[in-house]
């Protein structure tokens, strides 16, 4: 295959690559923020689709964050490529935490017991024999009520820091193309005499075709002057 590996990645490989980065978290992180900055959309757009990724994340729907993503992102005008960067925040790393913080708050608006940090019984089981429905209402219902409200702050948070950035990396993008682009050189005696020419050669032009009734033509200092009727 073109640009594949001479010797192929063993799975310990692949798997400590996904659980801990060759490259440093730092640079992982700048990476990742790069990324969404340089994206070609509004800041509201780029805000609102990576909020939207992280939203998902906070969903216990494994597989499908991404799609999950592009239809919160769609209903809020975001970014498709802004919410698909936006599910890094659901990660190996960051699961854990995740979907225990979204049980145990479930599990109160469910119950409306004290937080204790107890594991739920029997996912083992189900999971080894692919039961998920009678896992839906111990597990996943809990996982999914306290997803939304604690995805809804995360989303929120994300919104407002990324809008921020990305419209200060813009304006600073911006500001240095104007500052790198040279001024325009004044026109000499010569040429000033040939565009005045050339000007008025072209309205006489338009008058006599009688394309419209007043034609403006263009002064030397830039300024507009209305020309009589036809």
């Amino acid at each position: 295959m073109l640009f594949g590996r001479r010797h192929p990645e063993k799975f310990g490989s692949k798997l400590r690559t996904l659980l801990w980065p060759r490259r440093s978290f730092s640079r992982s992180f700048r990476y990742l923020q790069k990324r969404v900055l340089r994206l070609n959309a509004t800041p509201h757009a780029i805000a609102a689709g990576f909020a939207a990724g992280v939203f998902s994340s906070f969903t216990p729907f494994i597989g499908f964050h991404i799609l999950f993503a592009f239809a919160v992102a769609y209903l809020v005008a975001g970014n498709m490529a802004s919410a698909a960067l936006g599910t890094a925040v659901g990660n190996p790393l960051s699961f854990p935490f995740i979907w225990g913080a979204t049980y145990e708050l479930g599990q109160f608006f469910l119950t409306s017991r004290t937080i204790d940090g107890t594991a739920p019984s029997g996912i083992g089981r189900a999971l080894t024999h692919m039961d998920f429905a009678s896992i839906w209402t111990p597990i996943v219902k809990p996982m999914l009520l306290g997803g939304i409200p604690l995805g809804t702050a995360a989303g929120l948070l994300a919104y407002g820091l990324v809008f921020v950035a990305a419209r200060s990396f813009q304006k600073h993008r911006t500001r240095r193309i104007l500052e790198g682009r040279p001024r325009a050189r004044p026109l000499r005696g010569a040429e000033k005499a040939d565009s005045s020419a050339y000007a008025e050669c072209k309205r006489n032009k338009m008058l006599r075709d009688g394309d419209v009734p007043a034609q403006r033509s263009v002064t030397l200092t830039g300024s507009l002057r209305a020309s009589d009727e036809v």
